[in-house]
């Protein structure tokens, strides 16, 4: 018989009893009197000794009594449940006696039976009157202690607020965080102007006052009206440990934002990018790339977004989730072929140019296309669905391409601002990492107006990490609150720039990531997709991800070197000199027919051992181990000449380009002058240094 048959019979056989459930008041004083009637019944046909059904009774009025009491039922729940037994019993016993089929006898048994279901009814509602309320108790007690705590904690915190900060607050509320990490403080501020940037301002005094462990801060932010003030305060350090991106890989969407890290609260902070673009600073060793993939995970599981990336150095951001798919590599359980986490990658300048280009043509078509459909939506925003997804244009160190004085890459430069300025409301928004919050990458003015979403990664870096630019108007933001590696600020236009960090994303992540996501990832609609054209659908055609899979066999069989290795052909390519090398080349030529160049430290040792005239030594400037910050002081000590210059002036030269602060800029020359590359001359505010080429001269 099939399973459809069995259930139809099932269904049409009535109505199914429950017999382990427990019994009512109206099932119960049933089961009792028609209980008692059967022994009555039966023991008046059988000659039973009556005497039998009270010792019965009384034991069972016994046996309940015993078990209510273990349970801690009231003395009325005891004394209904023995007296049903006993009259139950008494009944029996008179019945067989007497006769159970009598008039009298069955009146009185239908009267016992309503009067045992009012007693049990009666009964239930007391234990459940009495349960609620010994649970009110407990709550009742849990809030005066959770109460006394919350008051002793307020009282502090005027008390702190009122000796650092000079202001006296009223504390509204103490709301206790659900992680356990901290608390956050609703206060009212006094009359007479005083606002919440004060308090905001002496966040480290707060924090040092509070004993806070080393990681933890106590941050105000603006309350429900600019008379209140929110206090946060954080008491365990969960910025410490490291935690791995979430193995919940559910979907995701555009409009209820994607999750890029959590905050000291450990609740995860959302990025909203349906109109806004985002930027991401890092220096190396931060775990940019890491927050790069981790971005990417977001992406790829949202349900209404397609990713395409951008990276100049060989596409590295987004190999890990290209490779594996292409090469076969990822198997599903169905045998179903796994897309591509990314829908498109360019590791190289052209295909770069061919996806902004195509980029600004999608953009463009999509306002022609949908002119009726953003009528009928009466909105001028394009309605982003898994039917029309969103194209999310991530670059890594997209904002050095916008700073480059490269002719060839500011072409690219060019076309990723025209993206950013006209494709906002056509859904197609940019993610642009940078190594450094510097002058030059919050130069643009496009880049400050659109990219509302800001990350600054420091892990502990104060060379570049100007937290002013990156977050204009926050305070109380320094560097060395975040020394974790992917630790750092993160400010949207939701939620104020604050402390948090982002998940460890591991390899085998990114593809579980990537076959968990595959079914997921929406096509490219129509309107789109007849704009980007075949630039757009041979995007994996296989002499364009040829550099993706290039491999190299090394000469030597020995060699620890794998056989077959990828291959980043982006790097080892030649590109075309351009005008600024060209002009900076001539001026090195002219440098060394002058003055002869000492040897470069990375030339052959054959050609060290030539004989050169001693002279200008320009492979300083030169140095793998230098910062191009570091290079640029050096340039400018050399270009003072015989007077020499001052660590404030160099300083100044190199703020807005670099953010390079004084103090950085004394290490460097004392650094100069200890190994002879620049001598001090003067004590005091009047030392100089000079540069030892010039030095000689004095």
């Amino acid at each position: 018989m099939s399973s459809t048959a069995t259930a139809k019979q099932k269904a049409s056989s009535g109505p199914v009893l429950d017999w382990a459930a427990g019994h009512g008041p109206v099932t119960g004083a049933l089961s009792a009197t028609t209980g008692a009637f059967a022994i009555a019944t039966t023991g008046a046909a059988t000659s039973m000794p009556p005497g039998w059904a009270l010792a019965v009774g009384a034991a069972g009025a016994l046996g309940h009594t015993i078990v209510g009491l273990r349970v801690r039922n009231a003395g009325r729940t005891l004394a209904t449940r023995a007296a049903s037994w006993l009259v139950g019993a008494g009944w029996t016993t008179w019945a067989m006696t007497h006769g159970p089929l009598t008039w009298a006898a069955l009146g009185s048994l239908a009267t016992i039976g309503v009067g045992i279901g009012a007693a049990a009814r009666s009964a239930a509602l007391f234990e459940e009157a009495r349960e609620e309320e010994a649970i009110a108790v407990e709550q009742r007690q849990i809030a005066a202690e959770l109460s006394a705590e919350r008051r002793a904690i307020a009282a502090e915190w005027v008390e702190r607020i009122q000796r650092v900060c000079a202001i006296t607050v009223r504390v509204l509320g103490v709301e206790m965080w659900e992680t356990g990490a901290g608390f956050s403080i609703d206060a009212e501020l006094p009359p007479g102007g005083a606002t919440w940037n004060k308090i905001a301002a002496e966040s480290p005094r707060l924090s040092a006052d509070a004993r806070l462990p080393h990681g933890c801060t106590a941050t105000a932010s603006p309350g429900v009206d600019q008379g209140r003030v929110i206090i946060d305060v954080t008491t365990v350090n969960v910025l410490e440990e490291e935690r791995t991106y979430p193995t919940d890989y559910g979907p995701l969407s555009v409009h209820t934002g994607i999750p890029w890290g959590y905050r000291t609260n450990a609740a995860a902070i959302l990025a909203y990018l349906r109109e806004q673009c985002a930027l991401v600073v890092g220096p190396t060793g931060s775990g940019k790339t890491n927050m790069v993939h981790a971005i990417l995970a977001g992406f790829a599981r949202a349900e209404d977004i397609l990713t395409w990336v951008i990276d100049l150095n060989a596409g590295s951001a987004g190999l890990p989730w290209v490779l594996p798919a292409l090469n076969g590599q990822i198997v599903r359980e169905d045998g179903k072929p796994v897309r591509p986490g990314i829908d498109w990658l360019a590791g190289t300048y052209d295909e770069a140019l061919t996806m902004l280009d195509t980029a600004v043509r999608v953009a463009k078509q999509r306002k022609m296309g949908y002119q009726e459909l953003l009528s009928k939506a009466n909105t001028d925003l394009l309605p982003i669905s898994s039917r029309i997804p969103q194209i999310m244009l991530v670059i890594d160190e997209g904002a050095e391409i916008l700073a480059s004085p490269d002719r060839q890459i500011r072409k690219l430069a060019e076309k990723i601002l025209e993206v950013i300025r006209i494709a906002r409301a056509m859904g197609v928004r940019t993610v642009l990492t940078a190594l450094g919050a510097t002058g030059s990458v919050l130069g643009n003015l496009m880049i400050r107006r659109e990219g509302k979403v800001r990350v600054a990664l420091t892990g502990g870096e104060t060379e570049g990490m100007d937290l002013s630019k990156m977050f204009p108007g926050s305070r109380g933001l320094r560097v060395d609150q975040a020394p974790y590696k992917g630790a750092g600020f993160m400010g949207t236009p939701e939620s104020p720039a604050a402390l948090f960090k982002t998940w460890r994303i591991l390899p085998n992540q990114i593809r579980d990531i990537t076959a968990a996501t595959s079914d997921r990832h929406p096509m490219l609609d129509d309107v789109s997709a007849k704009a980007a054209g075949p630039a757009y659908a041979r995007r994996w055609d296989a002499e364009r991800t040829a550099w993706m899979r290039d491999q190299v066999v090394t000469d030597d069989a020995n060699d620890a070197m794998p056989e077959a290795t990828l291959r980043l052909s982006a790097l080892s390519s030649e590109r075309p000199e351009s005008p600024e090398d060209a002009l900076a080349r001539q001026f090195r030529e002219e440098i060394d027919a002058q003055f002869g160049t000492a040897p470069d430290p990375r030339t052959t040792e054959q050609d060290q051992e030539s004989e050169r005239p001693a002279g200008l030594n320009l492979s300083a400037l030169r140095g793998e181990q230098d910062s191009p910050a570091q290079q640029a002081a050096l340039t400018a000590l050399l270009a003072a000449g015989r007077e020499g210059t001052g660590a404030s002036a160099i300083a100044r030269a190199l703020a807005d380009e670099y953010g390079t602060t004084r103090q950085t800029v004394v290490g460097w020359l004392k650094a100069w002058a200890k190994d002879g590359t620049a001598v001090r001359v003067g004590e005091g505010t009047k030392a100089r240094y000079i540069h030892r080429t010039h030095a000689t001269d004095n």
